[in-house]
């Protein structure tokens, strides 16, 4: 390997390794962002969920789950199983260097796709907050993260039968925001809406978020760490096609981000007459989650023309999963599910190498399978230790009785929202909404 080679393997996976740390950094923002958006009787608790998922996340992938994505048959639909087995665990591979080797360490791949695969986990964390138990959702995140997670990773990322199809998504609008936002909607179904959040005249609650400034630190996070997310799905950045195309990618996620905001703002002053900071915050992140199927294919404005769409229909969507009665607290499904389908079905208006159909057949299945093998898994949770806690302690708050402890202690918290929401504020969709609109993430 010659010197020149060398210096470009170790700056490839230095610039692998540090995007995954922009990825990781995205836990502090879902936990930021959920802790500002539920009660506060519940926040202690959503913060023990975020710390303990990304843990569980990481050992599970590197048991099993990484293996079970990229061990298996190119084109194929079942993945290879044999690390269950006592197979070799490909996580233990460290690429030395020669001609046919990869240009950067197999082991910052590892590093790289499992803080992926914890930002999935993460999706599902916010949907179902402040009526689940939290041992129920650590075990569903043992099974998410090292199995259902992985195999329709393997059909795409793994060069399964959706890539041998022609399936295209670069960072995983589909992959990885669609997966968590079907395991979180079978989760939703199980679990019931809160108590007080609907009205049997039909009437939607608002039940406002604790904290809306850690909710807005929250959201700068996450799109601190898309860039992460997004420009490390280029891989490379030792030529000058690739630094180029990670400048684009980086462009264009910031850009997708800003129309978010911007069409999300303008839609909620028209619609609710009023400048919403939760939907703006929503539509950040649906911007995000829009392009990071195709970051580099469009231009800066076709970017944020993208972002702008997904803003757009995460507002719609959040209001109409209210009135369908799936109570998201964060606006988690909207947000990566809704959003998910609509960027993995943009990338063909840029992107010529991709198909509407390939685009469609992939969304479909990413979304099947997760959606079943999350239900299986959660009805079998539900019969052996039960999913939702009692009446009660949803009413004194899960803090107390999951985690045995207040976030906020002082103003005694347990008690401050009731079961009913407790009495809007004016201004703000979900965050103080009037009564009769629902709230967002």
């Amino acid at each position: 390997m010659s010197e020149l080679a060398e210096l470009s393997y170790a700056l490839d996976t230095f610039y692998f390794l540090i995007c995954g740390v922009l990825v990781m950094w995205m836990a502090a923002g879902f936990s930021m962002l959920e802790a500002g958006l539920v009660r506060a009787k519940n926040t202690a608790e959503i913060l023990t969920k975020n710390v303990a998922l990304f843990a569980i996340a990481c050992t599970m992938y590197l048991l099993v789950g990484y293996s079970i994505m990229y061990s298996s048959d190119a084109g194929g639909i079942l993945p290879n199983l044999g690390v269950l087995i006592g197979g070799e665990n490909s996580v233990d591979a460290v690429t030395a260097g020669g001609e046919d080797a990869p240009y950067y360490s197999m082991r910052a791949d590892f590093f790289f796709q499992v803080v992926f695969v914890a930002t999935a986990m993460s999706i599902v964390s916010g949907a179902v907050a402040e009526r689940m138990k939290l041992w129920a959702f650590l075990a569903f995140a043992v099974v998410m993260t090292g199995f259902i997670y992985p195999v329709s990773g393997y059909w795409t990322w793994g060069e399964g039968w959706l890539d041998e199809l022609g399936f295209s998504d670069f960072a995983g609008s589909g992959i990885v925001h669609l997966a968590g936002a079907a395991a979180a909607l079978a989760g939703v179904l199980i679990l019931g809406p809160r108590k007080g959040k609907y009205g049997k005249d039909g009437s939607i609650h608002a039940i406002p978020g604790a904290n809306l400034p850690l909710a807005t630190l929250g959201t700068f996070i996450l799109w601190m760490g898309w860039f992460g997310f997004n420009g490390g799905s280029e891989l490379k950045l030792s030529d000058v096609s690739s630094a180029n195309n990670v400048a684009q990618v980086l462009v264009n996620t910031n850009a997708a981000a800003a129309g978010g905001v911007i069409a999300a703002l303008i839609l909620a002053k028209v619609w609710f007459r009023k400048a919403d900071l939760t939907m703006a915050l929503n539509g950040a992140l649906a911007g995000l989650v829009a392009i990071t199927a195709e970051p580099l294919a469009p231009t800066a404005l076709g970017a944020t023309l993208i972002g702008a769409v997904g803003g757009a229909i995460v507002v719609a969507s959040i209001v109409t999963l209210d009135k369908l009665k799936i109570d998201d607290p964060v606006g988690a499904i909207s947000v990566h599910g809704v959003v998910g389908i609509w960027g993995l079905l943009a990338v063909p208006l840029t992107n010529t190498d991709a198909s509407f159909g390939a685009q469609i057949i992939g969304g479909l299945a990413i979304f099947a399978w997760v959606f079943a093998a999350s239900l299986a898994v959660w009805l079998i949770i539900k019969a052996i230790m039960g999913v939702r806690v009692s009446e009660e302690e949803e009413y004194e708050g899960v803090d107390l009785a999951e985690c045995g402890m207040e976030a906020y202690p002082e103003f005694s918290v347990a008690r401050v929202y009731g079961g009913s929401g407790g009495r809007p504020q004016s201004g703000g969709y979900g965050a103080g909404a009037p009564i009769g609109q629902p709230h967002a993430e």
